[in-house]
């Protein structure tokens, strides 16, 4: 796990004390800091006229949100540009590898894991940190459950029951409410945020049968999600089925590769050259991943303006090609003209004030991106 030089600073609460100044008047004392004040939505929360297009929508997503330099790199490109983010947190980030037994996946023994635990009591007072200013800068905060089990691990999430699926949720919320008397640091900085906000997530792998996972999120409260990999060949406007909306991830055209594309990092990797590290190929890479998004978000704009998913890790794969690309995209659309690039949970809201004869239209609308471009 890459630490970053330092960590972001704490926030304390406000501390108002009061004394006498001798005239017998009590005066408020301001010591401490008061928390930040968290940005309002960048969404306008209002119902479009029956003339007006919806904006565009680009949804950025992060899986995992592990200690990285990365994590500044697009918390500082979004404020440049006031984009909003989706950050993806795995349970296994609020505890320390000592305490590693806390966890027991469905069908793995107390511990196992198919990634890194939290390394350090250190290393996640700084996860709390970044956790904490990434909530104060505006964005959302999710799920990327905890244990990671995808096929050829073991016991994989493809193959959990609806009642798994709903323990391995409980056990990410209790890691995310009880992390300080896990890890023994009942004086560290507070989380600045509860169980409650985390309205959706992705599964790991994008594993996990539909049937299977809705009764977990039911159970937790949920109400989006970006798992499923898209059905068709394109963008298309979201769906909502049995309460949960479905923010599929893409599989579209890619103009620089010639061929269909699964709009994913890992995946673009994996058809670059079988996801080997190639440090030389880098740029090239990083180019490809650019110019797919481009012309994801170009089609989208002036076709169906469906809501664009982009899904992300912080990795540093291909000697971090993917991340950087994913800035440039960030950096490039997110202050263009009826663009917006938002949380996951502000659609929902903002789609929830829509009238639905409208929605449903534009869910009608044909895909884009599915083939190159007239």
């Amino acid at each position: 796990m890459a630490l970053t030089a330092g960590a972001a600073a704490a926030c304390a609460s406000a501390d108002e004390r009061w004394h006498d100044d001798g005239s017998g008047a009590p005066i408020a004392d301001h010591d401490a800091a008061a928390p930040p004040q968290r940005p309002e939505s960048n969404v306008p929360m209002t119902r479009l006229a029956p003339d007006e297009e919806p904006p565009q929508f680009v949804l950025f997503s992060f899986d995992g949100v592990g200690l990285t330099p990365n994590w500044d790199m697009f918390l500082d490109t979004a404020a440049e540009v006031d984009a909003r983010f989706t950050a993806l947190m795995t349970g296994l980030y609020f505890v320390a590898d000592e305490h590693r037994e806390v966890y027991q996946g469905p069908g793995h023994a107390p511990g196992e894991s198919a990634i890194a635990f939290g390394g350090t009591t250190d290393d996640v007072r700084e996860q709390i940190s970044y956790l904490n200013r990434t909530w104060y800068d505006g964005h959302e905060m999710g799920t990327h459950y905890v244990g990671h089990f995808c096929a050829g691990g073991g016991w994989n999430g493809d193959r959990w029951s609806a009642q798994e699926w709903t323990d391995e949720l409980d056990q990410f919320f209790m890691m995310m409410r009880d992390w300080q008397q896990i890890n023994g640091l009942e004086d560290a900085e507070e989380l600045a945020f509860g169980p409650e906000v985390v309205r959706g997530g992705r599964t790991q792998c994008l594993e996990g049968v539909w049937d299977r996972l809705v009764p977990a999120w039911h159970a937790h409260g949920m109400d989006w999600d970006s798992s499923m990999p898209e059905q068709v060949t394109g963008i298309v406007w979201p769906q909502r089925r049995d309460g949960i909306w479905e923010f599929a991830v893409p599989y579209v055209y890619s103009p620089p590769m010639g061929k269909g594309q699964m709009a994913l990092d890992y995946n673009f990797w994996f058809s670059f050259n079988g996801a080997v590290e190639q440090p030389e190929t880098a740029e090239e890479m990083r180019r490809i991943v650019y110019e797919t998004y481009l012309f994801m978000y170009e089609q989208a704009y002036h076709g169906n303006r469906a809501p664009l998913v982009i899904a992300n890790h912080f990795n540093d794969w291909n000697d971090n090609a993917f991340n950087p690309a994913t800035a440039d995209f960030m950096r490039e659309v997110c202050d263009e003209p009826e663009t917006i690039c938002a949380t996951h949970a502000d659609v929902v809201d903002w789609l929830a004030l829509q009238d639905p004869e409208r929605v449903a239209r534009w869910q009608s609308r044909a895909p884009v991106a599915a083939g190159p471009a007239d």
